[in-house]
């Protein structure tokens, strides 16, 4: 009887080095300084991989402006993290360069590399607060970007420190500025770029690429089933104002109706195209703002139209 021979199990080659790397640490703690060391370092490594940063300063954002109060802080988050999801798909690895502070915010950033199915870690910037306080006060007395006292007191105490016992927060690799400095060399980089670099197979256990699941598939088709609804819906109503003003000739139009059971459009003056064009653009953009820092866009045109046409209401100055 002769023996059946088997091919050799194969280990399956996980070639893709796709990663993000959120860098967390205290206002002032030497976080753009090790962004900019790692980076350097990767692209000197041998796999020499594409490299992006994203931080404030890529929409030439105010660091006091944005963190003034929570309305505004909560836009930046939500520009950052929009900003991260368009990238995970055209760079091999994007650095997220900021104060990265609120755990909650962390766990999103980790969410999006894992429906991208890509590589994760933390770099954490592990200074003293007084020395953070010191270097902010440098900074201003050189006249470069610095933190108000008050809002540099209050992002301090809200600092959430990274624990890796969170998936979030793991793996950690961690920096100590105030101690060793920060160069290309230090371990801590040393051992992101073993980790960020290393080729992988199926039987490696020291590095873990993240594995979408179908809950963030179905996200990803929720969220872009709600967009196609919005811009659908915010013309449809755009449509109607326009058709409304044609048959009116020009004078006022009172109660456009845009749908059984949603408010009217009164509107006391004529409004060009252009300017209902620019009003959709500022309101389909503000609720996109809305759904990376809060609640998810409408997924139903009634809904969006009934969102639409009281912005409209407010904007245009009914009564």
């Amino acid at each position: 009887m002769s023996r059946k021979h088997f091919p050799e199990k194969t280990h399956l080659s996980i070639d893709s080095q796709m990663a993000l790397v959120v860098i967390c640490g205290q206002p002032c703690s030497g976080k753009s300084t090790a962004a900019l060391c790692l980076a350097e370092a990767l692209k000197e490594s041998e796999a020499k991989p594409i490299v992006r940063i994203i931080d404030e300063g890529s929409f030439h954002l105010d660091r006091n402006q944005s963190y003034a109060d929570m309305p505004a802080e909560k836009n930046l988050r939500g520009v950052l993290r929009s900003e991260v999801d368009r990238s995970l798909s055209k760079e091999d690895i994007v650095i997220v360069d900021s104060l990265n502070n609120i755990k909650g915010y962390r766990y999103e950033l980790w969410c999006l590399a894992r429906a991208a199915g890509i590589r994760y870690c933390i770099l954490f910037c592990d200074a003293e607060e007084t020395c953070c306080r010191r270097w902010n006060e440098e900074r201003r007395e050189k006249g470069e970007a610095a933190y108000d006292d008050k809002i540099f007191e209050d992002l301090a105490r809200r600092f959430e420190r990274p624990d890796r016992r969170n998936r979030w927060d793991s793996p950690l690799f961690e920096l100590w500025p105030h101690k060793e400095g920060v160069t290309n060399s230090s371990a801590a980089i040393a051992e992101a770029i073993s980790y960020l670099t290393k080729k992988v197979d199926s039987k490696s256990r020291d590095v873990k690429v993240l594995q979408p699941t179908i809950a963030t598939q179905n996200a990803r088709f929720s969220e872009a089933n709600s967009l196609y609804e919005l811009d659908r819906a915010t013309q449809e109503v755009i449509s109607a104002i326009v058709e409304a003003q044609a048959l009116a000739l020009g004078g006022p139009s009172n109660g456009i109706s845009v749908g059984v059971g949603l408010p009217t459009i009164t509107i006391s003056r004529s409004v060009g195209l252009p300017e209902l064009r620019r009003l959709r653009r500022t309101f389909i953009k503000l609720t996109g703002q809305t759904s990376l820092s809060g609640r998810p866009p409408p997924s139903d045109a009634e809904s969006t139209k009934r969102m639409f046409v009281d912005y409209l209401n407010r904007e245009l100055g009914a009564a």
